[in-house]
């Protein structure tokens, strides 16, 4: 490969300067071009497949220049963009383009943890360049934007299917469906500041400066007066943080919100339950999604806030075939084994199984706060009693039955304990005022670095 002068009848050159701020000369190497620059301030290496040049099929020389774009971001410790927009491997080339792809989900690998690798991926990308993006942190798709293995014509000759990119590999299927894609966004100059935003984020993550802390609305606000009403949690998450995050998969699994924002000028991920889906119930997708943001945030050293309305695990037939026991370890096991500081606030409520996997004390959580009135226990009392006195409350019905379900709960309530009996344990450091929320969730992320001494390459 060798430095050449700007193209700039190139789609992919012109993609890539509309992403960086600042470029230094660029790498154009058989359909992929390779510049670095700066996004916002933030160093970053991109790359771009080139549409123009055979479709953007990978070749061997341009495998190559993606493989050494990637390996040059991990040596300069600076996030890697690649915008994607190709057919997959060349067919002129055989088996060396297949091998040559192989290198780059090698290189991507390699780098894995040690810097962001984020995508953007604005036309059809099929084959080896839609696992390529896979392999990446945080998938960015523009609206033409389409992810598949195989493409519908291979499909319909195969299997019969009658579908299109759209159907196939589109924002519905990806946003929604599978998860692939982690954010939609409807031009490809929203796709491109995107991923500028997720390097800024995740790059130059700032430090808490607990004397300057923003004053924003009380999060509590967005609390119905009615216990048993559904709410937007993404409302709390927004007060909680300096202002409004970038969420990821917002469409998938929509009863976990993970978000990127800022708290006191640092970058903080935060994992809430939202009760306007299912009731804000974990499921097997939500678990999994859970984990992978769990597990990207601990890789990059960022801080993570639970906030925690959750009334147990979705029940049914379809749960436990989909998974639900195996991806829903998936989140115990991220979480327990994160390195980074973990700040928990109960809002609500926080039952059962749940109650361990949203940020638990014993599964490792550095802080636990909880709003008063929260509920924390095996169970909602008015479902234990109904599992505990079901021989009673069978001999009742109608409104003799309702008026012994409410007496036993709060008889069950008091001898359990609940938000009182787990101060007292120990698993709740303290309820507290949910307008000071932000202060404590600050304070105890600067606290975690000083007493424990962890993570000392992390800044606070």
């Amino acid at each position: 490969m060798t430095l050449t002068p700007l193209s700039t009848a190139s789609l992919a050159t012109s993609r890539l300067f509309r992403l960086l701020d600042t470029s230094e000369p660029h790498i154009e190497a058989a359909g992929v071009v390779v510049m670095t620059g700066t996004v916002s301030g933030t160093p970053v290496v991109a790359f771009a497949t080139d549409s123009s040049v055979q479709g953007g099929a990978l070749g061997i020389d341009g495998c190559r220049a993606i493989a050494d774009a990637t390996d040059l971001a991990v040596r300069r410790g600076v996030p890697v963009i690649g915008i994607w927009h190709s057919g997959g491997a060349r067919l002129r080339e055989g088996v060396g383009a297949l091998d040559a792809v192989a290198k780059v989900f090698a290189a991507q690998t390699r780098a894995s943890g040690r810097v962001p690798q984020l995508s953007v991926v604005l036309g059809p990308a099929a084959g080896g360049a839609a696992y390529g993006p896979a392999l990446t942190d945080v998938v960015v798709l523009g609206p033409d934007g389409r992810v598949f293995v195989t493409g519908p014509d291979v499909v319909r000759r195969v299997t019969g299917e009658d579908v299109d990119m759209l159907r196939l590999g589109g924002p519905e299927p990806h946003g929604r469906r599978s998860g692939v894609v982690h954010v939609v966004s409807s031009t490809d100059d929203e796709a491109l500041e995107t991923a500028a935003q997720l390097a800024v984020l995740l790059h130059e993550q700032g430090s808490i400066d607990l004397t300057r802390l923003p004053q924003r609305p009380d999060p509590s606000r967005a609390m119905p007066a009615e216990a048993r009403r559904a709410y937007d949690m993404r409302t709390v998450v927004t007060d909680v943080l300096d202002g409004p995050g970038l969420e990821l998969q917002a469409n998938w699994a929509p009863n976990v919100l993970t978000v990127l924002g800022r708290l006191g000028g640092r970058t903080v991920g935060v994992v809430a339950n939202n009760p306007l889906r299912l009731g804000g119930c974990l499921d097997a997708s939500s678990g999994e999604k859970a984990a992978r943001f769990v597990r990207m945030c601990d890789a990059f050293g960022v801080p993570l806030v639970f906030l925690v309305d959750v009334p147990g695990y979705l029940p049914g037939v379809g749960q436990e075939w989909d998974g639900v026991v195996r991806r829903g370890a998936k989140l115990l096991h991220a979480y327990a084994a994160a390195s980074v500081p973990r700040v928990t606030v109960v809002v609500h409520k926080s039952f059962g199984g749940a109650y361990i996997a949203m940020g638990s004390r014993g599964l490792g959580a550095d802080a636990v706060f909880a709003w008063p009135g929260a509920q924390i226990d095996v169970m909602g009392a008015s479902a234990a009693v109904e599992v505990l006195h079901r021989r009673e409350l069978a001999t009742l019905d109608g409104e003799e039955r309702a008026a012994a379900v409410v007496r036993l709960a709060e008889a069950h309530a008091n001898e359990t304990g609940g938000l009182q009996r787990a101060v007292d344990g120990g698993f709740v450091d303290a309820v507290i005022n949910p307008a000071d929320t932000r202060a404590a969730v600050a304070g105890a992320i600067v606290k975690v670095r000083h007493v424990r001494g962890l993570n000392a390459n992390i800044p606070l």
